[in-house]
C-alpha cells in the first residue's frame, strides 16, 4: 500500500517521466539531438553548442521564474500572468539606468550591479502591487495580475521614452551569454545560485511551511497564528525578485530590448513548469525541486518543437494540450482511479511470480 502511494504521490515522477519520454522520442527521430560540440562564439571564446546546451541555457531563466511562481501558486491558489510584462519593465529599468539620458552611450552611466538592484526594487514593488490586490483586496490572482499583463509592456516602453537603448559594453553580455573562458552558458550558473538560495531559505526558515499552510487552509493557518495576507503578499514580492533576475538575463542576451516581444508568453511556461512538477494549481503543498525540473522539461519540449520546424505561433497550442493533460492527471479523481488500477495490477504480478 505504501509503495502505491509512493508511485502516485511522488511529484518527481511526473517531470522525470516526461523527460524520459522526450529523450526517447528525440533519440528515435534524430539521435544528433544529443550531440554537443565545442566551438567559438563571436568573440573567439570556446563555447559548447548543441540542443542540450540550448535547453540548459533558456531553461535556466524559466527555472528561476518557476521558483517564484511555485510559491505564489502554493499560497494563493492562483497564478501571476503578468510575469512576461514585468520582465519587460525590469529589463527596461536596467537599460535606463545603464544608458542614462543617452540611448546609445559609449560607456555605461552606472555600474551593472546598481542597475540590477534598482530593477530588483522596481520588480518587487510591482510584485507587491499584485500581492496587495490578491492578499488584502481578495481579488483572484489571474484577475489582479491582468492589470500589469495589459499595461506592463507600455510601462516598459514609457520608461525609455519608446526608444530602443543599446549597450555596447561587452561585459554586460556575460549575464545572458558566456563568461570568457567558460564554455557553459552563464544563465545556468545564475539559476544554480537562485536554487541554492531558495533551498536554504526553505530549509532554515518557516516560509515553506507557512506557504503550504495558507494554501491548504487559510482559516486554520490564521487560527495557528499565521498571517495569511502577509504570506501571500510575500510570495508575490519574491516572484518579483525572480522576475528581476530573469529580466537581467533577457536584456543581456541582446544588449537591448524589444518591448512587445521580450519574454512573450513566458508566464505560460512558468505555470506549466509548476503544473508539470505535480504541484496542485489550486494551492497547498509544493515541491520546489519538481518545479525546477519541470522548467527544464518545458524547455526540452519547446526545443524539440522548434527542431521539428513547428511554427512559433503554434507553440502555445501544443503547450496548451500539455496543460490540459497535466491538469486532468493532477485532479484527485484521476489520481484515485490510477491508484486503483495500480492496485489491481500489483497483485496480478505477485500471483504470476508465485
Amino acid at each position: 500500500m505504501n509503495k502505491k502511494k509512493f508511485v502516485f504521490n511522488k511529484q518527481l515522477l511526473i517531470p522525470l517521466a516526461a523527460l524520459l519520454a522526450l529523450a526517447i522520442f528525440n533519440l528515435i527521430v534524430d539521435p544528433s539531438f544529443f550531440k554537443i560540440t565545442l566551438g567559438e562564439n563571436s568573440t573567439g571564446d570556446p563555447v559548447l553548442n548543441g540542443y542540450l546546451i540550448t535547453i540548459l541555457d533558456y531553461g535556466s531563466e524559466l527555472a528561476i521564474l518557476a521558483i517564484g511562481m511555485t510559491l505564489v501558486t502554493a499560497a494563493s491558489g492562483g497564478q501571476d500572468i503578468s510575469v512576461g510584462a514585468t520582465i519587460a519593465i525590469a529589463g527596461s529599468v536596467i537599460l535606463r539606468v545603464l544608458c542614462g539620458r543617452d540611448s546609445r552611450p559609449e560607456t555605461l552611466q552606472a555600474p551593472i550591479i546598481v542597475a540590477f538592484l534598482v530593477a530588483c526594487v522596481v520588480a518587487m514593488c510591482f510584485g507587491a502591487f499584485n500581492g496587495v490586490l490578491v492578499a488584502y483586496f481578495k481579488i483572484p490572482p489571474m484577475v489582479a495580475t491582468l492589470i500589469l499583463f495589459t499595461a506592463g509592456r507600455s510601462i516598459a516602453a514609457w520608461i525609455n521614452n519608446n526608444e530602443l537603448p543599446i549597450i555596447s559594453e561587452k561585459s554586460f553580455g556575460y549575464f545572458g551569454g558566456y563568461i570568457p573562458g567558460v564554455p557553459i552558458p552563464t544563465p545556468f550558473f545564475i539559476a544554480i545560485a537562485c536554487v541554492i538560495i531558495i533551498m536554504l531559505v526553505l530549509k532554515f526558515t518557516t516560509l515553506g511551511l507557512y506557504t503550504q499552510s495558507v494554501g491548504i487552509n487559510e482559516s486554520s493557518s490564521r487560527l495557528n497564528g499565521i498571517n495569511p495576507q502577509f504570506i501571500k503578499f510575500l510570495t508575490f514580492v519574491i516572484l518579483g525578485l525572480c522576475v528581476a533576475v530573469a529580466g537581467l538575463i533577457k536584456v543581456s542576451r541582446l544588449s537591448t530590448i524589444n518591448y512587445s516581444v521580450i519574454a512573450k508568453d513566458i508566464e505560460m511556461d512558468a505555470i506549466l513548469a509548476v503544473a508539470l512538477g505535480g504541484n496542485a494549481l489550486s494551492g497547498g503543498k509544493f515541491n520546489m525541486t519538481a518545479s525546477i525540473l519541470g522548467a527544464y522539461v518545458i524547455q526540452f519540449l519547446t526545443t524539440t518543437l522548434y527542431k521539428m520546424n513547428v511554427n512559433s505561433d503554434a507553440l502555445s497550442a501544443y503547450k496548451a494540450v500539455v496543460v490540459i493533460i497535466l491538469v486532468v492527471l493532477s485532479t484527485p479523481v484521476v489520481r484515485k482511479k490510477l491508484s486503483q488500477v495500480w492496485g489491481m495490477m500489483v497483485p496480478k504480478k505477485k500471483e504470476e511470480v508465485a
